[in-house]
């Protein structure tokens, strides 16, 4: 088959589109034949060498491998103890995440767990479905349900959704891949929502059922927004304190990145929870997701698309930023 992969580590020039063996199928695996690759940020943190990890935290990783973890495509294998599809299924998924390694979606084939895929919405093409699955998914744990008991590796406690109906609900990123799903996740659960980007993505948030937005270009928005009831921000990182006085007394600030997020003690003094997670592979909820997407009430936002041989050229525009929705790879 055809891949791309990397024999060393570095920018986007070191994704090579080349022959790779076709993955064999596991016990409680499916084969895929790949339609289209979403690409996200653990595609260049792993491209790049997980530097952003601690050193502690890097997994030992036989190269060349693969990277990408979410696709769409049809079913091409079934192993004999799966039950929940057959060859010809069309399928989405987020393969083996956080696996850094071992989830190798940039390929014109993928194997994976059956329990990482759930059937692709009706109503969406394979370039949206393949949009959706680790953006979706993180919103989705870190705003409706975890679905996990797995100890969280950024913080001692588990990662706790606060009820979003009636509630004032401030999103930073918004435009972006989780930041778009966040937003209507907290629509669709009743929150009011104040979307916080650049003013070239206004039209389109509003769109999507921002009620107010806010150009982070002109005002920033940590320094006149105030009594929101949850932060999210799709940021994160050091500078995510920074929202803890925007929110009223039992609110919660949730960064989407958490590694390196600082405010622990200012936020019991201010009476406010900063909290993250890492998002998990989950079928079933994948599933429900497919409902919104085949209701109409979320859908996927697509900022450009890129062939598989030129993955290089989608890395190249992430590394732009300002990114609107999703960057998907299309497989011939």
């Amino acid at each position: 088959m055809k891949a791309v992969r990397l024999h060393g580590y570095g920018g986007p020039e070191v994704l090579i589109y080349e022959d790779a063996p076709v993955p064999d199928l596991m016990l409680g695996e499916v084969i895929v034949r790949v339609y289209a690759v979403g690409i996200n940020p653990p595609d260049w943190y792993f491209r790049e060498g997980l530097k952003m990890l601690p050193p502690q935290w890097r997994p030992q990783i036989s190269l060349p491998a693969i990277p990408g973890t979410d696709v769409s495509g049809v079913v091409e294998a079934v192993a004999e103890d799966v039950q929940a599809f057959s060859v010809g299924d069309e399928v989405y998924g987020m393969v083996r995440f956080p696996s850094f390694g071992e989830s190798r979606a940039y390929a014109e084939f993928v194997a994976g767990p059956a329990t990482d895929f759930a059937l692709k919405p009706a109503g969406i093409d394979h370039v949206h479905a393949a949009g959706a699955p680790m953006a979706a998914l993180t919103a989705w744990q870190f705003l409706i349900e975890q679905g996990h008991d797995v100890p969280n590796p950024i913080q001692p406690h588990r990662h706790i959704p606060v009820p979003l109906n009636g509630k004032k609900v401030l999103i930073n990123g918004a435009a972006g891949g989780v930041g778009h799903f966040a937003l209507q996740l907290a629509k669709w659960k009743g929150a009011y929502v104040i979307a916080a980007a650049s003013g070239k993505h206004e039209a389109l948030l509003r769109e999507l059922g921002a009620d107010e937005f806010m150009d982070y270009t002109k005002t920033a928005a940590e320094d006149v927004v105030r009594d929101v009831d949850l932060v999210i921000d799709s940021i994160g990182g050091p500078a995510t304190s920074r929202f803890l006085r925007t929110l009223k007394r039992g609110g919660a600030l949730f960064p989407i990145f958490g590694l390196g997020a600082v405010g622990g003690d200012e936020a019991e003094t201010l009476g406010v929870t900063l909290s993250t997670t890492q998002v998990r592979s989950n079928g079933l909820q994948l599933a429900e997701l497919g409902r919104l997407f085949d209701s109409g009430t979320i859908c996927t936002v697509i900022d450009s698309t890129f062939s598989l041989e030129d993955a290089w050229k989608a890395h190249e525009r992430a590394s732009r930023g300002h990114i609107q929705g999703k960057i998907v790879l299309t497989v011939a």
